[in-house]
């Protein structure tokens, strides 16, 4: 390489604004991440400084990031299509499939599938110590397949949070650095009633989703300001549910955005507070949130369309949220590092009481990430 290669690319990559990616999960609504991650990719105006991941978006998160290292935008893309596109091969020896019907009147739904039926029975009696003692989950086994975690671990150049819920105390932990392997990011994916609890050092984890969704606090460790969150579970609905599943549906969908709203209501706090004043010389510092959904979109899906990954939902789901990503950049490029775009007094339940009696166990937290 000449002695000027490296200024040129320098300069040729100053157009880059590094944010924070924010991932959340939801089986194979993950894929509509995948979408967003693609098209920022492509367009070339966007990096990322860290990732946080849960359950599918912590899938991503390490896939992405390994192909960022192979091989920068065009490799991780690669794997990321490699990544998915095995899920759903590896899907076509499972009993999950839709109905005849649901193929018939183009619903994503698996909610007709007599297997599934049958799983939801039969979870309600039988732990997964008991209906699956020897613990298999072939997602493992595509991750050790697909992500190369020994190359993953001993880079520096972009950071990955992972989080999962300590089953003893109920409180998130967040993995990162070496800590990143697949049984970490297996355990951030645990469903109580589906998969044995993932034992790391002897402790045991579910889904990261019941206590971050994903996580922002470690972002304050970060040099960007700015958080893009790829939002994959619907906050708000329009209708009530009426049926035992829609609401079983609606309470997971609260359950696993209250810490997420809860840290956005902190960020919104921090940001007010350095503003006006009266959190100057905490060490904080305010960030910059943005979102990035499809809110309208899965408001139709069925929440077990979560479990279809037939290659054709998978690409529907990808296309929609390269579109997603394709209108935010449009919108709000020219704003990343400047300010936020996305509207954090929403999230507050009683706009009046907004300065009140609000607590940040995230902020004296993100001193303990490594």
């Amino acid at each position: 390489m000449s002695m000027n290669a490296e200024p040129r690319r320098a300069a040729a990559e100053s157009h880059i604004k590094l944010v924070n990616l924010a991932l959340q999960g939801g089986g194979a609504h993950g894929a509509f991440s995948w979408g967003v991650i693609d098209r920022l990719l492509e367009d070339g105006r966007i990096g990322f400084e860290s990732i946080s991941g849960t359950s599918a978006g912590a899938m991503n998160a390490v896939v992405v990031a390994d192909g960022l290292l192979q091989g920068g935008p065009d490799r991780a893309r690669e794997k990321l299509e490699s990544f998915w596109r095995h899920i759903s091969l590896d899907a076509l020896s499972g009993p999950l499939h839709r109905s005849f019907f649901d193929m018939l009147f183009s619903n994503w739904s698996m909610d007709n599938n007599p297997a599934l039926i049958m799983m939801d029975m039969v979870t309600r009696v039988v732990s997964p110590y008991q209906f699956n003692p020897l613990n298999i989950n072939p997602l493992q086994n595509l991750l050790e397949r697909e992500v190369d975690f020994d190359r993953f671990q001993s880079a520096d150049a972009i950071r990955v949070f992972i989080s999962a819920t300590n089953v003893h105390t109920g409180r998130v932990r967040v993995f990162t650095g070496l800590e990143v392997t697949a049984q970490t990011v297996m355990a951030s994916a645990c469903l109580p009633f589906a998969f044995q609890a993932v034992e790391i050092d002897g402790v045991p984890y579910w889904d990261g989703g019941y206590m971050g969704n994903p996580v922002l606090f470690p972002f304050y460790a970060c040099r960007s300001l700015d958080v893009l969150l790829v939002q994959t579970i619907p906050i708000a609905r329009h209708e009530t549910p009426k049926t035992a599943r829609e609401i079983l549906d609606r309470v997971n969908e609260i359950s696993f955005n209250a810490s997420l709203i809860k840290e956005l209501v902190n960020v919104d706090f921090v940001n007010r507070g350095i503003k006006d004043g009266t959190l100057s010389g905490s060490g904080v510092k305010e960030l910059y949130l943005h979102a990035i959904s499809a809110a309208g979109e899965f408001e139709h899906l069925a929440s077990s369309s979560k479990l279809n990954a037939e290659w054709m939902f998978l690409c529907r789901l990808r296309d929609l949220g390269r579109k997603a990503a394709d209108q935010w950049l449009a919108d709000c490029h020219a704003r990343v590092g400047r300010e936020g775009t996305l509207d954090l007094t929403s999230f507050w339940a009683d706009g009046s009481a907004r300065a009140q009696n609000v607590q940040l166990p995230g902020i004296g937290a993100a001193a303990s990430v490594p």
